[in-house]
């Protein structure tokens, strides 16, 4: 007869989520940086990328499309489809493809930093004003709710 003690178990779990956690923090802290610089390319704050809903308003800002999405985001299974096209027209606002959407949804911690760091400029909302023509500003319709601007001057 063995005698099994549940501490040995508990270390054993405690060995384990260490294993897990830190490489999985790692991932996160990646794609949360890749965000960032994302959300800085298309003239909004940076910060607005770690802040849970605004983060989808801003979102929304970037891509162009109005904020009753963010309803749409609250339905069950409607939500997926959504966020699909969310991230399809990221892409599109940068100039990528449909291959580029691919790899921000099942590797967003490799495709966003790339987008963030890399040579992409961000085009306007899904695009518009492709390679060069109408070209849009994205700190024109941004209005900082924090910061709001100061009153004109007669």
């Amino acid at each position: 007869m063995e005698n099994y003690d549940s501490s040995s178990s508990g270390y054993l779990v405690g060995i384990f989520m260490m294993l897990f956690s830190i490489p999985a923090l790692i991932v996160w802290v990646i794609s949360v940086v890749g965000m960032w610089k994302v959300y800085e390319k298309a003239g909004k704050p940076g910060w607005a990328s770690i802040i849970p809903i605004y983060n989808v308003i801003v979102m929304l800002e970037i891509i162009g499309k109005p904020m009753i999405w963010l309803l749409l985001l609250l339905v069950p299974c409607v939500n997926i489809y959504i966020g699909i096209v969310m991230i399809n027209l990221l892409s599109k606002s940068y100039g990528q493809s449909e291959g580029f959407t691919v790899g921000l949804i099942f590797l967003p911690f490799i495709f966003y930093p790339v987008l963030g760091f890399g040579n992409y400029r961000y085009l306007g909302p899904a695009g518009a004003g492709f390679a060069g023509h109408n070209p849009f500003d994205p700190g024109a319709t941004y209005k900082d709710p924090f910061n709001p601007p100061p009153p004109p001057q007669q």
